[in-house]
């Protein structure tokens, strides 16, 4: 990443510890990480930094993924901010509305490394 600033990506993530070690690890390959506890926080948080990427939880207080996933695919200004579902909601249903709502890609937390997910959005990133 030398020459070029950090590419910004936004965690939106009810779960503390999960977006804590996620951050750890993104902000450790150099990524500039901005967190959000829930769906709201995180579209307010999206509308003043426009990230280059967002994963995003399904399953969060207030607003959920899929919801906080239709703002920002309904929005001019975000609509093509790749966003990557980050859950444990593996359903086919649920990956299959993820993507038919416009996410990148679906990321089950357990069948995935906190590194294989940095690499999944290295991938996306240069694309």
């Amino acid at each position: 990443m030398t020459g070029k600033k950090a590419d910004k990506i936004l965690i939106i993530e009810d779960d503390s510890f999960i977006s804590d070690m996620y951050k750890i690890k993104f902000e450790s390959e150099g990524f500039d990480v901005m967190v959000a506890s829930d769906g709201i926080q995180g579209l307010e948080t999206v509308g003043k930094e426009y990230p280059d990427l967002i994963l995003l939880d399904v399953v969060m207080s207030k607003m959920d993924g899929f919801a906080v996933l239709q703002k920002l695919k309904k929005t001019p200004e975000t609509k093509d901010i790749p966003v990557i579902m980050l859950t444990n909601l593996g359903q086919k249903d649920s990956v299959e509305k993820g993507l038919k709502l416009g996410a990148v890609d679906y990321v089950i937390k357990a069948h995935f490394t906190p590194m294989e997910v940095v690499e999944k959005v290295k991938e996306i990133l240069n694309k």
